[in-house]
């Protein structure tokens, strides 16, 4: 696997800088962190269904009733 000296992280940073300028930097960092929020936020949702979604699948019955019966 190929890994990233500092030089090259260096050379990387100032190409960043030169193409966004310095003040483009924080806020594309902010948004990259934003997106991975909402990604996991995504993710977590699809794993661990609702409760609402779990009542749909015993035929719209909370657990209590569906155990009453």
């Amino acid at each position: 696997m190929v890994s990233i000296g500092p030089l090259e992280a260096a050379i990387l940073f100032g190409a960043f800088v030169l193409l966004f300028g310095a003040k483009r930097i924080p806020d594309l960092a902010r948004s990259l962190g934003l997106a991975k929020g909402e990604y996991q936020k995504a993710v977590s949702e699809v794993t661990n269904p609702s409760t609402a979604e779990q009542d749909m699948d015993r035929g719209g019955m909370t657990e209590e009733v569906a155990e009453e019966q």
